[in-house]
């Protein structure tokens, strides 16, 4: 059965995918993004779809993400899916890394993701299906690291699986699963024309990972298409 679901980062690419999936079939959404202002095809699919909240949200404004909580108040929330992040410089090779960039993607990409699971913790425990999941990415995994380079984006999605297992485990006892997921290389303003598949077959998958996950799926790093990925 349908139920509610937070989102960030919902203006563009998967997050605005997610929305709009969410909302067909049913759900109840806040989606959230930097600047509603400039949403245009967000705000179009909220009036399109009458269950579907836009709030303005900078996940690394925690001010801002603690007014949107008491503005929820007890809201329960059935699945938080922490999407927002922020790439960074590209070709980031060894000799190469701008440290200031460094600090921005792992407060977006590593620190908003765990603000956002302490901050609405309550509204999710309140929920039936108790869900968080973070979208990671696969070039996060050591194990996956066979080409070296991407110092800021690759930290950044190591480190947030880290939060993600630690969550799992410090969340258990409240009947909280969280899950990171890769959501593949997608034809989105990041991943660029030529990745592999479209954000709507992502997002597809994502669903039917998120929908179908239990316990024994918490603190694990999976797929798009279900298969777990190696740390």
């Amino acid at each position: 059965m349908p139920g509610t679901v937070l989102i960030t980062g919902c203006n563009r690419g998967l997050g605005l995918e997610m929305t709009r999936q969410f909302s067909e079939d049913g759900w109840r959404v806040f989606a959230t993004c930097r600047d509603t202002a400039c949403a245009d095809e967000l705000r179009a699919l909220e009036q399109q779809y009458p269950q579907l909240e836009v709030h303005c949200l900078d996940v690394t404004d925690y001010r801002q993400m603690a007014q949107l909580a008491e503005k929820l108040g007890d809201q329960p929330i059935d699945i938080l899916v922490s999407n927002a992040g922020y790439y960074g410089p590209k070709g980031t090779l060894f000799g190469r890394v701008d440290r200031d960039e460094w600090r921005k993607v792992l407060e977006a990409n590593t620190i908003a993701p765990y603000m956002l699971a302490e901050t609405f913790c309550d509204n999710v425990a309140r929920g039936e299906r108790k869900l968080i999941a973070v979208l990671s990415s696969k070039v996060g995994s050591i194990a996956d690291n066979s080409s070296g380079g991407g110092y800021i984006y690759r930290t950044s999605k190591t480190a947030v699986n880290q939060v993600v297992k630690s969550l799992s485990i410090d969340l258990r006892e409240r009947g909280i699963n969280v899950l990171a997921l890769h959501p593949g290389w997608v034809q989105t303003d990041m991943g660029g024309p030529n990745a592999l598949i479209s954000a709507e077959e992502s997002v597809a998958g994502l669903k039917e990972v998120m929908l179908g996950a239990g316990p024994e799926q918490s603190g694990h790093f999976i797929n798009y298409d279900g298969t777990e990925i190696p740390w």
